[in-house]
């Protein structure tokens, strides 16, 4: 499904091939299933932060944790803030799981000195090996 999304400059819209409406108010409904499902489970404080891509900083609280990922659902998301704030952290390698290579490509243009690998195969996950 087509979207477009803002960005600045002469061209105004860069159109993003994309499968649904996330990220958008109209994915509150599925927030709210998110909320009811997230709420039932029991969560310890994360013993490695969390980098929540609807604020780009780190938390480690179960409940701030559990209501971010319910916002995330259905608000923009602070990607490139998210990832600038991780290599200013000094993180330079980014590993991406899933079915494709879309965030490894992302991060590459947000800065192309850091290392990404994407497991996309259980051959990739396999073969993986940091360098």
């Amino acid at each position: 499904m087509p979207n477009a999304a803002r960005k600045s400059g002469p061209s105004g819209c860069l159109p993003l091939e994309v499968s649904g409406p996330f990220h958008s108010s109209l994915m509150k409904p599925a927030s709210e299933k998110l909320s009811g499902v997230l709420a039932g489970l029991a969560m310890q404080p994360a013993q490695v932060p969390v980098v929540a891509n609807v604020t780009a900083r780190p938390v480690t609280d179960p409940d701030e944790i559990r209501g971010l990922l319910v916002e995330q659902v259905h608000s923009s998301v602070l990607w490139e803030d998210s990832v600038a704030w991780l290599i200013a952290q000094g993180v330079d390698t980014f590993v991406e799981f899933g079915s494709g290579t879309v965030l490894a490509g992302l991060v590459k243009k947000i800065d192309r000195s850091v290392k990404t690998y994407s497991m996309n195969s259980l051959d990739a996950i396999e073969k993986f090996q940091l360098e």
